[in-house]
């Protein structure tokens, strides 16, 4: 295939989607992502699930710290004079001068219902929500945050349980599969996008650990939400004795209690309602996770521990 396309991404999210584009035989004529990261200890650099499978493929690679005002990238994408540019959670806004510079526009593939979600954080919010369905849009980039015109849609139904990573593996390898079509038919002038209802949007905002936290007077499902919502990272955590304890899974229950108790030598915590929180598998901080059985046996939270006083 002759036509020439542009891949913007940086999560490990994106990278089946990578993959399958140049599986497929389309000529990606560049790769953007964000920049390599020091990591929080000691000074090793880590690239970009993006940039490692770019250089693999052997795909140039471009990680400028942002696009705007940036004339050397402006001039380079107008030089590259591709047809489409594929975005996917790229983690820094088009600028609205750069739109044009490429023939069929730039496509956006975005892990929500449009116009639910809009945001950096739609598969967390969608858990934590307690939603009972999820999916990928397709949609052009225009200048607002993910408010351009929809050309498909694809819902998966989120079962009790599921977690942010696992939904993201499944929503990955959906949008992996059906970008596929979407490209032929934009390339073929064969789709129509459609405006979004802006009155029903919501939005989902970057996950802040401050609301990391878990409070036990909050409603059970609420809670599990979180934990859900935010594992495996950054985790929803309580803290005793100074440390943080990430709560990776966990059921509800029906033991009674003082709200934040713990109520059972397996780490089952009373919440309002008569309702309580088993915990299946958790991470204490700076250790490996570990299942309940085995933290456990060495553990200082004991039955009758109330962590809303520690």
């Amino acid at each position: 295939m002759t036509n020439k396309i542009i891949f913007m991404g940086t999560p490990v999210f994106c990278v089946p989607i990578l993959k399958s584009i140049h599986q497929n035989g389309y000529n990606i004529c560049a790769v953007y992502t964000r920049p390599p990261q020091k990591s929080h200890r000691g000074q090793k650099i880590n690239k970009s699930p993006i940039q490692v499978i770019s250089e693999t493929l052997n795909i140039e690679c471009r990680t400028p710290k942002t696009l705007k005002d940036n004339t050397e990238e402006y001039k380079l994408i107008k030089k590259l004079d591709a047809d489409l540019a594929i975005v996917c959670a790229y983690g820094q806004m088009i600028p609205k001068n750069f739109l044009n510079l490429v023939k069929k526009g730039f496509i956006n593939i975005h892990a929500s219902i449009l116009p639910k979600w809009r945001g950096a954080a739609p598969i967390q919010r969608s858990i934590m929500n307690l939603d009972l369905e999820t999916g990928i849009s397709i949609m052009k980039i225009n200048e607002e945050l993910d408010s351009g015109p929809v050309s498909n849609i694809y819902k998966i139904k989120i079962i009790p349980g599921q977690n942010a990573e696992e939904i993201s593996e499944i929503l990955s390898t959906l949008a992996a599969e059906k970008i596929l079509n979407n490209i032929y038919d934009i390339l073929e002038d064969k789709v129509k996008f459609i405006n979004q209802d802006h009155s029903k949007a919501t939005y989902a905002k970057k996950i802040n650990k401050e609301e990391s936290q878990i409070d036990w007077n909050d409603d059970v499902s609420k809670i599990i939400g979180k934990i859900n919502g935010l594992s495996p990272s950054p985790g929803a955590f309580f803290s005793f004795n100074g440390e943080r304890y990430k709560i990776l899974k966990a059921v509800i229950g029906s033991g009674i209690g003082q709200v934040g108790e713990v109520i059972s030598n397996q780490l089952e915590i009373a919440c309002k309602s008569n309702k309580s929180i088993k915990i299946l598998e958790i991470q204490r901080q700076g250790k490996k996770p570990q299942r309940i059985s085995e933290f456990m046996l060495g553990s200082k939270i004991k039955k009758g521990l109330n962590l809303q006083n520690v």
